[in-house]
Protein backbone atom coordinates (compact mmCIF):
# COMPACT_ATOMS: atom_id res chain seq x y z
CA UNK A 1 0.00 0.00 0.00
CA UNK A 2 1.46 3.30 -1.10
CA UNK A 3 1.18 5.83 1.71
CA UNK A 4 2.15 9.49 1.68
CA UNK A 5 2.05 11.78 4.69
CA UNK A 6 2.36 15.55 4.47
CA UNK A 7 3.50 17.74 7.34
CA UNK A 8 4.75 21.25 7.98
CA UNK A 9 1.64 23.28 7.32
CA UNK A 10 0.46 26.02 9.63
CA UNK A 11 -0.35 29.68 10.02
CA UNK A 12 2.18 32.24 8.81
CA UNK A 13 2.14 35.95 8.10
CA UNK A 14 2.40 37.33 4.60
CA UNK A 15 6.04 37.33 3.49
CA UNK A 16 6.90 34.40 5.75
CA UNK A 17 8.13 30.92 4.96
CA UNK A 18 7.12 27.32 5.54
CA UNK A 19 8.62 24.00 4.54
CA UNK A 20 6.28 21.16 3.75
CA UNK A 21 7.40 17.56 3.90
CA UNK A 22 6.05 14.54 2.06
CA UNK A 23 7.19 11.28 3.58
CA UNK A 24 6.44 7.84 2.27
CA UNK A 25 6.12 4.40 3.77
CA UNK A 26 5.85 1.16 1.92
CA UNK A 27 7.83 2.28 -1.11
CA UNK A 28 10.97 4.12 -2.12
CA UNK A 29 9.96 7.62 -3.00
CA UNK A 30 12.93 8.41 -5.21
CA UNK A 31 11.66 5.88 -7.75
CA UNK A 32 8.60 8.07 -8.24
CA UNK A 33 7.80 11.44 -9.70
CA UNK A 34 6.39 13.54 -6.87
CA UNK A 35 4.11 16.50 -7.20
CA UNK A 36 2.70 19.12 -4.87
CA UNK A 37 -0.83 20.37 -5.34
CA UNK A 38 -3.05 22.79 -3.48
CA UNK A 39 -6.74 23.40 -3.21
CA UNK A 40 -8.35 26.49 -1.78
CA UNK A 41 -12.02 26.53 -0.75
CA UNK A 42 -14.28 26.75 -3.76
CA UNK A 43 -11.41 26.35 -6.21
CA UNK A 44 -10.07 23.51 -8.31
CA UNK A 45 -6.98 21.60 -7.27
CA UNK A 46 -3.90 23.32 -8.70
CA UNK A 47 -0.59 21.68 -9.56
CA UNK A 48 2.17 23.63 -7.85
CA UNK A 49 5.39 21.73 -8.50
CA UNK A 50 6.81 18.42 -9.64
CA UNK A 51 10.16 16.65 -9.30
CA UNK A 52 11.13 13.75 -11.52
CA UNK A 53 12.60 10.47 -10.35
CA UNK A 54 15.36 9.91 -12.85
CA UNK A 55 17.07 13.24 -13.43
CA UNK A 56 15.58 15.26 -10.58
CA UNK A 57 14.28 17.89 -12.98
CA UNK A 58 11.76 20.24 -11.45
CA UNK A 59 8.81 22.27 -12.68
CA UNK A 60 6.68 24.99 -11.13
CA UNK A 61 3.41 26.70 -11.76
CA UNK A 62 3.85 30.32 -12.78
CA UNK A 63 2.05 31.41 -9.62
CA UNK A 64 4.86 30.07 -7.39
CA UNK A 65 7.92 30.21 -9.61
CA UNK A 66 10.80 31.97 -7.87
CA UNK A 67 9.18 31.58 -4.44
CA UNK A 68 8.77 27.82 -3.98
CA UNK A 69 11.44 25.12 -4.26
CA UNK A 70 10.86 21.38 -4.47
CA UNK A 71 13.62 18.99 -3.42
CA UNK A 72 14.31 15.42 -2.40
CA UNK A 73 16.20 13.80 0.45
CA UNK A 74 16.53 10.21 -0.70
CA UNK A 75 18.14 9.11 2.56
CA UNK A 76 15.02 10.25 4.42
CA UNK A 77 12.63 9.08 1.70
CA UNK A 78 11.10 12.55 1.77
CA UNK A 79 10.27 15.31 -0.69
CA UNK A 80 10.10 18.91 0.49
CA UNK A 81 8.39 22.06 -0.69
CA UNK A 82 10.14 25.17 0.60
CA UNK A 83 7.74 28.09 0.37
CA UNK A 84 9.10 31.61 0.71
CA UNK A 85 7.54 35.05 0.33
CA UNK A 86 4.15 33.58 1.08
CA UNK A 87 1.04 35.50 0.08
CA UNK A 88 -2.54 35.26 1.33
CA UNK A 89 -3.49 33.73 -2.01
CA UNK A 90 -1.22 30.78 -1.19
CA UNK A 91 -3.70 29.75 1.51
CA UNK A 92 -4.93 26.23 0.71
CA UNK A 93 -4.72 22.60 1.65
CA UNK A 94 -1.49 21.27 0.18
CA UNK A 95 -1.24 17.68 -1.04
CA UNK A 96 1.66 15.62 -2.24
CA UNK A 97 1.22 12.91 -4.84
CA UNK A 98 3.47 10.29 -6.39
CA UNK A 99 3.56 8.09 -9.43
CA UNK A 100 6.13 5.54 -10.57
CA UNK A 101 5.26 5.78 -14.26
CA UNK A 102 5.11 9.54 -14.66
CA UNK A 103 7.74 11.86 -16.07
CA UNK A 104 6.74 15.47 -15.47
CA UNK A 105 7.42 17.59 -18.52
CA UNK A 106 6.37 20.98 -17.26
CA UNK A 107 3.29 22.90 -16.26
CA UNK A 108 0.44 22.27 -16.18
CA UNK A 109 1.06 19.67 -13.48
CA UNK A 110 -2.01 17.49 -13.71
CA UNK A 111 -3.64 15.69 -10.80
CA UNK A 112 -4.96 12.73 -12.89
CA UNK A 113 -1.36 11.81 -13.75
CA UNK A 114 -0.61 10.82 -10.15
CA UNK A 115 -1.78 7.55 -8.63
CA UNK A 116 -1.01 7.99 -4.92
CA UNK A 117 -2.01 10.87 -2.70
CA UNK A 118 -1.54 12.09 0.83
CA UNK A 119 -4.25 13.50 3.06
CA UNK A 120 -3.09 17.11 2.87
CA UNK A 121 -1.82 19.77 5.22
CA UNK A 122 -3.37 23.19 5.74
CA UNK A 123 -1.38 26.32 4.95
CA UNK A 124 -2.87 29.64 6.00
CA UNK A 125 -1.19 32.94 5.16
CA UNK A 126 -2.52 35.99 6.98
CA UNK A 127 -2.29 39.47 5.54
Amino acid sequence: QLQLVESGGGLVQSGGSLRLSCASSGFTLHYHAVGWFRQAPGKEREGVSCINRSDGSTYYADSVKGRFTISRDNAKNTVYLQMNSLKPEDTAVYYCAADADLYCSGPPIRAPDFGSWGQGTQVTVSS
